[in-house]
């Protein structure tokens, strides 16, 4: 295992190329098995659950190649049916993979996803969703989980009793290949979700009703082989803005969509940051580092505040004049990273899904661990902003989302190196 070790309180100055999204890749590459023929993905970060991603589909018989920020995939004409708990557990998107296998070959067998420990992330909307679609469920003695449909997947019509990004694209995969027409109602419009009917359209598939909460899927015999170029990661762009709002500096971003960030773009915009656009895909920040608190911040389903991005305003904030509470309604325990930000010196706490944060003048460095992906960015920001040094363990979770975080903030003249643990 691998930490960070970060020397802060130095401004932040340069410009970014922000890499494809983590949160649209994962999704694309489950469903090349759906396609015969090969796809190829460009735009692809290198992160350790892309790599993950290629050794399950390894595992299922699909041929890989890779190089330059592209990954061509070839499915078999019979790819397996069954992801071992091993790699089950190496990520949350391991669930991906449940409806091709399940569309290809009429059978499925999958462990318990990993990923971070957010709290409860039941996988019933997935579940009841294939069930009406034609999948029957069965649990095996060893915990794990296999679906059939031997006679295939049909077409339904299914509202979700909550707009969630994994099962909207769970359904949205499945119904891609059904017989007949699909309808899903209440769906997730996050651009990740919009990036994946985009890319599934690029191989055939017949979708209509895209960036809306209503999708009609015709399913298609057949998907074939597709290129297509991943869509920005906002979730990074909004860990380098915020990192450059909390310790002052100037920072311009190239490749984003400017849309996708609307809400991060306001947050920052109120406390105090100058920010400008040119044209949807740059914008550029500038900080003195001498915020303002934000006030009442909550996170929902898009188009508002997105939650990956709670904790990385949190950390910019710690420094803030006033109070701000940001309030995360997705994931129960968004803010694990809170005891890190305490041992920095700010003044915060937790109640609920509510993160109060009341501004400190200074931060002093610390020995901390990242909770998971988003809390371990997080404590990056807090450690950028803090005098002294700060050693974050654990910091292989930050992998998971990020090319390599110590270059991409050392590119921008700061103090920050990967170190063995």
């Amino acid at each position: 295992m691998k930490a960070l070790t970060i020397c802060g309180t130095r401004g932040l100055f340069g410009s970014v190329r922000i890499p494809g999204a983590k949160n649209s890749v994962l999704p694309m590459l489950a469903a090349s098995v759906l396609c015969h023929g090969t796809v190829t993905l460009t735009n692809v970060p290198c992160l350790s659950d892309v790599a993950s991603s290629v050794r399950i589909l390894q595992s299922i018989g699909c041929r890989i190649t890779q190089h330059s920020g592209c990954i061509s995939v070839t499915s078999p004409e019979t790819p397996g049916n069954a992801v071992s708990e091993e790699l089950m557990r190496t990520m949350r998107s391991s669930l991906f993979y449940l409806a091709p296998m399940l569309a290809r070959t009429g059978r499925a067998r999958i462990g318990t996803p990993g990923g971070c420990r957010l709290g409860a992330r039941p996988i019933d909307m997935h579940l009841s969703g294939l069930a009406r679609m034609g999948a029957r469920a069965e649990e095996n003695a060893d915990g794990s989980l296999t679906l059939s449909a031997p006679d295939g997947l049909s077409g339904a019509d299914i509202t979700l009793r909550f707009p969630s990004v994994g099962t909207t694209e769970t359904l949205l995969m499945a119904a891609s290949t059904a017989r007949g027409e699909s309808v899903l109602r209440g769906v997730a419009t996050e651009p990740e979700v919009t990036d994946l009917a985009r890319f599934l359209q690029s191989a055939g598939a017949d979708i209509t009703g895209i960036g809306t909460r209503t999708l009609r899927v015709r399913g298609s015999d057949c998907l074939m082989g597709t290129r297509y170029a991943v869509c920005p990661d906002r979730i990074t762009a909004a860990t380098v803005l915020c990192a450059v709002a909390g310790c002052g500096g100037e920072v311009l971003l190239t490749n984003i969509r400017s849309a996708h960030m609307a809400e991060v773009l306001r947050a920052l915009r109120g406390a105090g940051c100058m920010i400008s656009a040119s044209g949807e895909d740059s914008a550029a920040l500038a900080s003195d580092g001498t915020l303002r608190a934000a006030g009442e911040r909550e996170t929902g389903v898009y188009p508002a505040f997105p939650t990956d991005a709670a904790p990385l305003l949190a950390a910019a904030l710690l420094r803030a004049e006033g109070e701000s509470r940001v309030t995360d309604t997705i994931f129960e325990n968004r803010f694990a990273c809170a005891e890190g930000f305490a041992a920095l010196g700010a003044r915060v706490s937790v109640r609920g899904r509510t993160l109060e944060v009341r501004g400190v003048p200074r931060l002093a460095g610390a020995a901390l661990r990242a909770p998971d992906l988003r809390g371990g960015a997080a404590l990056v920001i807090a450690a950028l902003q803090a005098e002294g040094e700060s050693r974050i363990a654990e910091a292989q979770h930050i992998s998971r989302g990020y090319e390599d975080i110590a270059s991409l903030f050392a590119s921008l003249g700061a103090d920050i190196a990967w170190v063995n643990q």
